[in-house]
C-alpha cells in the first residue's frame, strides 16, 4: 500500500503546521480493509532519529522485520503491514542518532495493556451502535448557560469496588452509578481522567495514553456504552482532560527520541513534563485529542485541568528558572494562543460543548469568546469562592463575625466569568479534611454546618460541582485505593444528610431562579449582606420571569431567632419552600409552617418585609405564593 493512499503529504503538512485537527484518523494504528486491500497502517511523529520500527507479538518484537519509512524532513514515519493485526500488542522501537534505543508506546493508540504492562494494542473504535441521537441533537442546539448544571465528580476506582477490592467493569458499573445519580438528582457526571495512566495514585492526572481509554475498567466500547446509557437517561458526561503536563515514565511521551519532543521543561510541583506549546505538532496532537473524545465517545464536555500552570511561565518556578516572554511578562503567549485555537475548533465542531477551565487566578476573560479577546472557554471554576467559603466554614462560630467578608466578597466578581462552583476532590485530600470534618462544633453542629454549606453552594450564582462522598457526609478524607464509606448510610444522621442533598438538588432543578440567570446581576439581589454580628445572609435569586424568584436566608451561627425581619421585593403571601433545619434532615425542626403575609414596613431598602423564624445553622428558602 502506498502511504499517500492513507496519509497524504498535505495532511502531514497540516500536522506540522498545528492544523491537523483530526489526526487520530491518520496517526497511530489503523486497520485497512477496503478495495481488496487488507492490513494495518502505522504512523508516528518522531523527529531527528536514525530509524523507527514497529515491534510486537506479530514479529517477535524484532526491529528488523518491520522498519518504518521516513517521510522527508517532516519527522513522520509510516508503515503498512499487509496483515490484519487487530488486538495485537505493539510499540515503536526508536534508534536515536547517538545509537541509543528506545521502546515507546504509540501516542495515538486507542487502547493499551493493563498496567503495569505498557504496550499499545491495535484497536478499531468503529462499530458501536449509539442510541443517544436525541440527546446529542438537543445538546447542540440548546446553550448550557441557561440550564441547570449539578455535576457529580467521580473517581471510578474508588466510588465502589468489588468485595475482593477489584475494579468494576464499565458495563457493570453503569447501572449502579447511573441509578444513583438519577436518584440524587444530578444533571452531569464528571469523570476524573479515564485516559491511560501507569500509577493509580496519580488519580489519572499523569497520562501516558491520551487517546487510550484506560484498560482498568474494560475496553473502549464499554466506555461508549456507559456514555450512551447516561445520555439515554438524560445525564451529561464530562471528562477531566490534562493538556498541561504528562508523566515521565519511559514508555510515554517524555523524551520521545531521547531528547525533548513533546515537552518544554519539567513541572516542579507534580514531577511531570510540561507540554511545549511553541511546537505546532503539539497543537495538532492535543486539539485532535480534544475532538477525539467528543467524536468517538460522545462526551458533553472537557474540564481542562491546570489551566493556570499553562498560562504562567513562572508557575511553581523559582525566579531564575524561567524566562519572560518577548514583552517582558510572565504570560505564556504560546499557551494562550493554543487555548484560543483549541476552543475555536471545539466549538466550531460541537457548538453545545462544555469547555470548563480549572483556572485559579484572576486572569481576565477566561470564559469569554476569543473574538472578545477571551481564552474561549465557556465556563471557569470559581476557586476564589471555594477558598473563601471553605475558610469561613472552618472558623469557630465566635470568629465568624470578624470574617464576614469571606462570604460576600465573591459577589464583587461573580459575573465577571461564567463560573462553576467546585467542591472537588482537591478539597478533601492531603490533610485538608473531609467537608464534614471541616465544620466546627459538636456532632449535630457539624452536620448542620455541612447542610448550610450546601445551602450556600446551591443559592450562590454559578453552576455546581460536588465530589463523590460529599453527599453522604464522608467523615474521613477521600482515598483513591478504597471505595467510599457507604456503610455510613446505616447511621441516621448520614442517611438524613443524604436525603437533604437529594431534596436540595431536586429543589435546584425545579426552581429556575437558581440557574436561568446565573451570569449577570439580573439573577441576583442582596436583601441583607452586611449582618456580620449575627452572621446572616439574605439574598434573592431571580428567573427571567419577574414574578419567579426565591428569597434565601442563611444563618451561619448556632443561634435561633423567633422573630426576624427580612425585606422582600414584592407584596404578597410567601411560603417557606425549603428549610435545612427540618427534622427529616437531622435538624431541630425550627420551621415556618404557616403562610407569611408581607407588611408595608421598609426594610434594608425593600418596600415590604416579613417576620420569620430563623433556625440555628440553617438555610431557609421562601417563595411568593400564587394562591
Amino acid at each position: 500500500m502506498e502511504r499517500e493512499q492513507f496519509l497524504s503529504i498535505e495532511e502531514i503538512y497540516l500536522f506540522n503546521r498545528g492544523e491537523l485537527y483530526r489526526g487520530y484518523t491518520k496517526f497511530g494504528s489503523h486497520i485497512i480493509a477496503e478495495g481488496g486491500l487488507q492490513g494495518t497502517f502505522f504512523a508516528v511523529w518522531v523527529p531527528d532519529v536514525e530509524a523507527v520500527s514497529v515491534v510486537g507479538d506479530f514479529n517477535l518484537w524484532s526491529s528488523k522485520r518491520n522498519p518504518m519509512d521516513k517521510v522527508g524532513d517532516t519527522g513522520v514515519w509510516t508503515l503498512f503491514i499487509p496483515k490484519i493485526l487487530l488486538g495485537q500488542l505493539y510499540k515503536y522501537e526508536i534508534q536515536a542518532k547517538g545509537g541509543d534505543i528506545f521502546l515507546k508506546s504509540d501516542p495515538f493508540a486507542f487502547y493499551s495493556e493493563l498496567r503495569p504492562l505498557t504496550a499499545s494494542r491495535v484497536y478499531c473504535l468503529e462499530g458501536y451502535d449509539w442510541l443517544d441521537q436525541e440527546w446529542i441533537f438537543r445538546s447542540q442546539i440548546s446553550p448550557p448557560h441557561t440550564k441547570p448544571m449539578l455535576i457529580y465528580e467521580v473517581h471510578l476506582g474508588s466510588w465502589r469496588r468489588k468485595e475482593d477490592g477489584r475494579f468494576y467493569n464499565w458495563r457493570s458499573f453503569t447501572e449502579d452509578l447511573l441509578k444513583y445519580v438519577l436518584e440524587m438528582c444530578y444533571t452531569h457526571i464528571e469523570l476524573m481522567p479515564v485516559m491511560e495512566h501507569p500509577y493509580d495514585g496519580s488519580w489519572g492526572y499523569q497520562v501516558t495514553g491520551y487517546y487510550s481509554c484506560t484498560s482498568r475498567y474494560g475496553n473502549p466500547q464499554d466506555l461508549m456504552y456507559f456514555v450512551d446509557r447516561c445520555h439515554q437517561a438524560g445525564i451529561g458526561v464530562i471528562l477531566d482532560w490534562v493538556p498541561g503536563h504528562f508523566v515521565k515514565d519511559a514508555h510515554g511521551l517524555g523524551r520521545f527520541n531521547g531528547k525533548p519532543v513533546y515537552e518544554k521543561d519539567e513541572h516542579g510541583q507534580w514531577g511531570t513534563y510540561n507540554f511545549n506549546f511553541s511546537k505546532t505538532e503539539v497543537w495538532s496532537f492535543l486539539i485532535s485529542n480534544a475532538l477525539f473524545w467528543f467524536e468517538f465517545y460522545h462526551i458533553d464536555g472537557l474540564r481542562v485541568d491546570g489551566v493556570s500552570s499553562m498560562l504562567y511561565l513562572d508557575y511553581e518556578k523559582h525566579s531564575k528558572s524561567w524566562e519572560p516572554n518577548i514583552y517582558g511578562g510572565r504570560e505564556n503567549l504560546q499557551a494562550m494562543a493554543f487555548m484560543k485555537r483549541l476552543n475555536e475548533v471545539v466549538f466550531g465542531a460541537y457548538p453545545g460543548a462544555l469547555m470548563i477551565a480549572e483556572e485559579a487566578t484572576d486572569w481576565p476573560l477566561v470564559s469569554a469568546p476569543t473574538y472578545l479577546n477571551g481564552l474561549g472557554y465557556n465556563f471557569k471554576w470559581n476557586m476564589g469562592w471555594m477558598n473563601d467559603t471553605l475558610r469561613y466554614m472552618q472558623l469557630e462560630f465566635s470568629q465568624r463575625k470578624n470574617h464576614h467578608g469571606l462570604l460576600t466578597f465573591s459577589l464583587t466578581y461573580a459575573f465577571s466569568e461564567n463560573f462553576v462552583l467546585p467542591l472537588s476532590h482537591d478539597e478533601v485530600v492531603h490533610g485538608k479534611l473531609s467537608l464534614l470534618d471541616k465544620m466546627p462544633g459538636d456532632y449535630w453542629q457539624k452536620f448542620a454546618g455541612l447542610r448550610n454549606l450546601l445551602g450556600y453552594f446551591i443559592g450562590h450564582p454559578g453552576k455546581k460541582l460536588m465530589f463523590m462522598g460529599g453527599e453522604i457526609g464522608q467523615f474521613i478524607e477521600w482515598r483513591y485505593d478504597a471505595e467510599l464509606d457507604w456503610h455510613l448510610l446505616e447511621y441516621d444522621m448520614h442517611k438524613k444528610y443524604q436525603d437533604y442533598v437529594r431534596d436540595l438538588n431536586k429543589l435546584y432543578q425545579r426552581e429556575k431562579a437558581f440557574w436561568e440567570n446565573d451570569h449577570d446581576w439580573s439573577g441576583f439581589e442582596w436583601m441583607e449582606a452586611d449582618n456580620r454580628e449575627q452572621s446572616i445572609l439574605v439574598f434573592c435569586r431571580k428567573a427571567k420571569d419577574p414574578d419567579d424568584f426565591v428569597i434565601v436566608l442563611i444563618n451561619f451561627q448556632p443561634s435561633c431567632y423567633e422573630s426576624f425581619r427580612i425585606g422582600v421585593p414584592k407584596k404578597g403571601v410567601y411560603k417557606e419552600i425549603f428549610n435545612s433545619d427540618q427534622e427529616i434532615y437531622g435538624g431541630s425542626n425550627q420551621i415556618n409552617p404557616s403562610l407569611l403575609v408581607t407588611e408595608k414596613v421598609v426594610w434594608r431598602g425593600q418596600a415590604f418585609s416579613l417576620k420569620i423564624k430563623v433556625p440555628p445553622l440553617a438555610t431557609v428558602i421562601f417563595k411568593l405564593s400564587k394562591l
